[in-house]
Formats: C-alpha cells, sequence, structure tokens
C-alpha cells in the first residue's frame, strides 16, 4: 500500500507544473494527460474483472503491470515534448489504475477480518502519498529547474520496479472458482447491473451529483499544485501533503458524523467544503492572506472522506447483497471515469478561454479559474439540498 500510492503521489501531484514548465502544453493537452486517469478508470474493471479475477493470480498481474509501468515511467522521464509523452502516460494510467483494486483484492483475500484490519492496511497508502509529496518538496520543490522537476518520474519509475518485484513474494493469491453456471458479463463486471438501483428517485439523485461534484475535483488534481508554485507559495508541494493529513484525520471522523448527523447532512458539509475551498483558493494569495490558501489545502479531508466515504457507505446500504459490486464498480465509473473526465475538459476549457489574462494579470487568472468550479459544486450542493429526501442509512459499515 505504501509504495502503491508513493508512486501515484510521486508524480501526479507535480504533473501540471511538469506539463507547463517542461513541455509547454496548452491549457487542452494538459486537459488530455489528466484525462488518462479517467480513461484508466474506466477500462480498469476490465482488467480485474475479466482477466485477473478469472485466469491469474492477483499478485502475478499485480507485479507485471508495476513492472511494464517502471519502463513506461522511465519513457516518460526521457520525454521532450507531448507528442511523445502523451502516448506513454496514457499506457501508464490504463495499467495504473487497476492495480488500485487488485492491492485491495490481495489484501481483503489474506486478512481474517478485513473491515475492521483493512484500514490499519489502507492508511499507509496515504502516508505513502505524504512521503512521496515531501521528498519531492525537499529535493525538486516546483521551483526548481526544468530537468529537476522530471526527476519526478524516476522517482516513480523505480519505486514502480520494487512493487513489482516485491508483488511476487506476496501471498499467493489464485482467482477465485466460479460454479459451472456463474459467468461474469462484462456489464456485470463494471457495474451495469446495479443500473436498475437508479430507478430509486434518492439514488439517482445521488448518482447524478457524483459525476456533478467530480467536475470541480478534477480542477483541483490539474491546477492547484501549478497554481500554488505559480502565485509563489514557498514549498508549494510539501504544503499540498496537509491534504492528506487531513484526510486521515477526517475518516477517523467520519463515523462519528455520519452517526450522529446521517447521510445527508454528511454529503451536504462534504459538497460545502468544495465550495468554500474553491473561494479560498480565489481570494487568497501567497502573502498575507496564504492562510486562506492552506484552510482550502486542509479542506481536502472534508472534500474527500464526506462525500467519497459516505457515499461508498450509501451506496453499499442501497445496493444489497447481490448487487453489491456492481453498484460500487458503477459509482467508480461515474466518477472517477465519466465525471473526471468531463471535470478535466471543463478546467482544460477554462484555462484556454482565460489564458490571455495570465499574463498580465497572474492573480486574476486563478481567481477566474477558480470561481468557475466553486460555482459548479454550490449549485450540486443546491440541487442535493432540494431534491435529496433525508433517508435512515444503515450505518453499521461507517464504523469500519
Amino acid at each position: 500500500m505504501f509504495l502503491e500510492f508513493f508512486i501515484w503521489g510521486g508524480w501526479f501531484v507535480t504533473l501540471g507544473t511538469f506539463l507547463s514548465k517542461n513541455l509547454h502544453a496548452t491549457e487542452f493537452e494538459k486537459a488530455n494527460v489528466f484525462s488518462t486517469q479517467s480513461l484508466g478508470a474506466i477500462i480498469a474493471p476490465f482488467i480485474v474483472g475479466m482477466i485477473a479475477d478469472r485466469y491469474f493470480n492477483a499478485e502475478r498481474i499485480l507485479g507485471v503491470l508495476h513492472l511494464v509501468g517502471a519502463v513506461l515511467m522511465y519513457q516518460m522521464y526521457g520525454a521532450t515534448d507531448m507528442s511523445t509523452f502523451y502516448p506513454y502516460v496514457l499506457a501508464y494510467m490504463v495499467l495504473y489504475m487497476p492495480t488500485l483494486a487488485l492491492t485491495s483484492s490481495v489484501s481483503f483475500r489474506q486478512l481474517t477480518n478485513p473491515e475492521k484490519q483493512f484500514s490499519a492496511i489502507r492508511i499507509w497508502g496515504t502516508i505513502g502519498w505524504i512521503i512521496a509529496g515531501l521528498v519531492i518538496s525537499y529535493f525538486w520543490d516546483a521551483k526548481a529547474s526544468e530537468g529537476a522537476l522530471k526527476n519526478t518520474f524516476l522517482l516513480s519509475g523505480i519505486a514502480s520496479l520494487v512493487l513489482g518485484i516485491f508483488s511476487f513474494a506476496l501471498p499467493k493469491t489464485p482467482p477465485v472458482k466460479l460454479d459451472e453456471n456463474e459467468k461474469p458479463s462484462f456489464a456485470s463486471i463494471i457495474g451495469l447491473d446495479a443500473i436498475k438501483l437508479l430507478k430509486d428517485k434518492n439514488f439517482l439523485i445521488f448518482f447524478v451529483s457524483s459525476v456533478l461534484i467530480c467536475i470541480p475535483l478534477a480542477f483541483y488534481y490539474s491546477n492547484a499544485n501549478p497554481f500554488l508554485s505559480e502565485i509563489g507559495l514557498e514549498n508549494a508541494t510539501g504544503k499540498m501533503t496537509i491534504g492528506q493529513a487531513s484526510e486521515v484525520l477526517f475518516l477517523l471522523a467520519l463515523p462519528i458524523f455520519f452517526t450522529k448527523f446521517g447521510f445527508k447532512k454528511t454529503i451536504l458539509v462534504g459538497m460545502l467544503a468544495w465550495v468554500i475551498r474553491y473561494l479560498l483558493f480565489a481570494y487568497g494569495n501567497a502573502g498575507e492572506l496564504s492562510f486562506m490558501l492552506l484552510i482550502g489545502i486542509a479542506l481536502h479531508g472534508i472534500c474527500y472522506d464526506f462525500f467519497f466515504v459516505s457515499g461508498q457507505i450509501y451506496t453499499d446500504s442501497k445496493a444489497g447483497v447481490k448487487y453489491k459490486s456492481a453498484a460500487q464498480g458503477l459509482i467508480t465509473l461515474a466518477t472517477y471515469g465519466v465525471g473526471q473526465l468531463i471535470g478535466f475538459w471543463v478546467a482544460g476549457y477554462v484555462g484556454d478561454k482565460y489564458k490571455d489574462l495570465k499574463a498580465t494579470d497572474l492573480a486574476g487568472f486563478w481567481n477566474h479559474t477558480w470561481v468557475v468550479p466553486a460555482i459548479i459544486a454550490a449549485v450540486v450542493f443546491f440541487i442535493f439540498l432540494a431534491l435529496f429526501k433525508d433517508e435512515k442509512v444503515d450505518n453499521a459499515n461507517a464504523a469500519h
């Protein structure tokens, strides 16, 4: 888990800055690169569900994917323009996104009580992401030379090589044997079996809100590091790890909040946090108002945990035994796949629309850039507030 997320945090956080500084990418080119994460999320269920779960040991396919990933990382490290960089990053994300599910499935299969034991293992993923950010900020801060910034790919490539080799030493996790009659279709693997849940009006509103809230989320992934670096916030990458630290704290607070206030209020707090965060980014600066930026970063825990984790609990309670996996697959496909794919394109469009302002008024450019996702998040907040009827959610899982 530590290595899995160290690899991702080691290059993805500073990717926007790298694309601008090193490859001089346009806003749309940047959007296309970030969209590879969404394309990977859309293709991932096919690799994991149709291939890994049925034909190969999970730990072996995990090893192979990370070894090939290490080679692709090295190619990204050596790329000097967008035309060579893009095919490698696309191939890498198609191979990396399935490893997120594979690491979890290896864990779940080996644990005696996954509900209680898994969080203690998964937390090392967040620690890995934080350590990667601190390593980058210490050695290759975003203000460093162009040559230094590309070393993030070398760092992640070495970690990918280590994890690739180490994966073969993990406990054997063979495919689950199915009954003769049980042949999962591609539709069931990616969660299409769970589409019937959308007949429930409340679940439909939650589903649409999940897709829409991922549009402002994409702005954060693609713009946060370039924004903090360009306006001159010292040690921007290191300070962004505050977001992951808050994620750990609010993950611990979530069960208490969920039990006390219920699902609807928890989700609304998560949505409101997105609005506040982007307004803080829009009107803060690296000088006397730098505290606004730090609060905006620290809100990541509420933004992420209160919406996505409580959303997973809600989905689990609505799905019933038969459609549990399918429903989670559907929500993952909708958020990380479709929602963020739209989000990265919208972020690219907004950046391109105000690009002329950037040369003359950097603060004005970023103000416009952050106000847009704040408005989108506010609209989603009011849609959910007005249309979603509060209901009791069986929150037995909230404590896990």
